[in-house]
């Protein structure tokens, strides 16, 4: 009984309406209903093989270096540790603490040569907060936003959700994934709200090269848009740097995401950054929208924010070694990937991701079912690359390489025999 009404499954054995009793309606909105992240939607199919069949999935879906052999560095924790024991449990501001304003301020002027104003910087929940936050300011129905194909889903799922279209302009995948930029300009129209750059990108692993980003920032210039750049990867590059987008940009206008996330290993963390860099302050409606959410949804993890700080400050020394992991796990899954009949794949050049084409030839109606069919098969974990763009990532499925070599060796071993059973 709950305040009076008597629910139907209250009365043992008695499937009829309760005289009194009205079911709640309650009415999903399409927007929600229908949202999609690939990346952990296929988590759902992986809990459904483990039910199955008792055995632990291989996951090589989310790129969460914490999930494998990676650790957070020892400073971080011991900074969160203390933050907390010192009382850093109240809301913070809603914009950030300033001293991590300044951290980030500090840091992208060491690692990336840019000047930022420490003003104009809002702390959010990881970037995918500030996605939120952009979508929900620049984003209406009909709306259409231009974003890399194939791009980081949740770009696709935000702007679908505000009422917009994501529109992907093609990068080319036989020139290591860089943008084709006729196709970029070829989408702008009167509905373009923005136009978004990763870069090193997130599922190609690409890092665009200084004339392409500045091609791009010309063409946002030319045509009034906002520029946002997402430069999370920007110190996870192995054969040639990241150029930052605020340094090929010159005049243009450029909002900027970074974070703690990937560089520093702590991913559930959630502490991320926004910042806005222009001469005349165009960008202010801009960061007066997303400041009123920011405001609206309180603060970011107070104690996080501090052990942000410690990183943010830090000279980067567990990179090297970092990297030269990286490096190998790369190497090994790239090889691998290479040597298996009908999968072929570029070598990224940043990040942790790998985003293979495999040839269909009828034996799978798309990626998705390829994916599927690989889970139910062997156990092993892949993303869909439709799930990352329906167009430029059909054909194509995303791995990461952040497991241990002899991990992605099995995973590669069962890829292998799953393909030779499906010549």
């Amino acid at each position: 009984m709950i305040f009076g009404r008597v629910r139907k499954r209250d009365i043992p054995g008695n499937p009829v309406a309760v005289p009194g009793y009205t079911p709640m309606r309650a009415r999903i909105t399409p927007r929600a209903a229908n949202l999609r992240y690939a990346i952990r939607d296929i988590v759902v199919a992986a809990r459904e093989y483990q039910r199955r069949t008792g055995e632990t999935p291989l996951y090589l879906n989310i790129g969460d270096p914490i999930k494998y052999d990676w650790k957070t560095p020892d400073f971080m924790i011991e900074a969160m540790c203390e933050a907390a024991r010192e009382g850093a449990s109240f809301y913070s501001p809603s914009d950030g603490l300033p001293e991590l304003k300044a951290a980030a301020v500090e840091k992208e002027k060491r690692v990336n040569g840019i000047d930022i104003d420490e003003e104009r910087i809002i702390v959010t929940a990881g970037v995918s907060e500030a996605i939120q936050f952009l979508a929900g300011s620049l984003i209406d129905s009909g709306s259409e936003f231009l974003i890399p194909g194939p791009a980081y889903p949740p770009y696709i799922s935000y702007i679908g959700y505000f009422g917009g279209v994501p529109v992907t302009y093609r990068t080319i995948e036989e020139e290591d994934w860089s943008p084709d930029i006729d196709d970029l300009r070829s989408k702008i129209n009167d509905k373009t709200a923005g136009i978004l750059v990763i870069n090193p990108n997130n599922p190609t692993g690409a890092v665009y090269d200084e004339k392409t980003i500045r091609e791009i920032a010309n063409i946002a210039g030319e045509y009034g848009l906002p520029l946002v750049t997402d430069e999370i990867y920007d110190q996870l590059t192995f054969d040639k740097p990241q150029t930052p987008m605020v340094r090929a940009a010159g005049d243009v206008p450029v909002i900027g995401f970074n974070g703690i996330s990937k560089v520093y290993l702590a991913p559930g963390w959630r502490v991320g950054y926004v910042y806005f860099h222009d001469q005349d302050g165009e960008l202010d409606p801009i960061h007066d929208a997303m400041i009123r959410q920011a405001r609206v949804r309180i603060c970011v993890n107070a104690p996080a924010q501090y052990a942000a700080v410690a990183a943010l400050k830090s000279d980067g020394s567990h990179l090297k070694e970092m990297m030269r992991r990286l490096r190998e796990r790369r190497q090994v899954i790239w090889k691998r990937l290479n040597e298996i009949d009908s999968i072929s794949t570029r070598l990224p050049q940043a990040a942790f991701y790998i985003m293979p084409k495999i040839e269909l030839n009828g034996r799978w109606k798309d990626d998705t079912g390829f994916v599927l069919d690989v889970l139910n098969s062997t156990g092993v974990v892949f993303v869909p690359g439709s799930g990352f763009c329906p167009k430029y990532g059909a054909s194509h499925f995303r791995s990461v390489f952040l497991p241990p070599p002899d991990m992605i060796s099995e995973a590669m071993d069962r890829l292998e025999s799953f393909m030779s059973k499906r010549a």
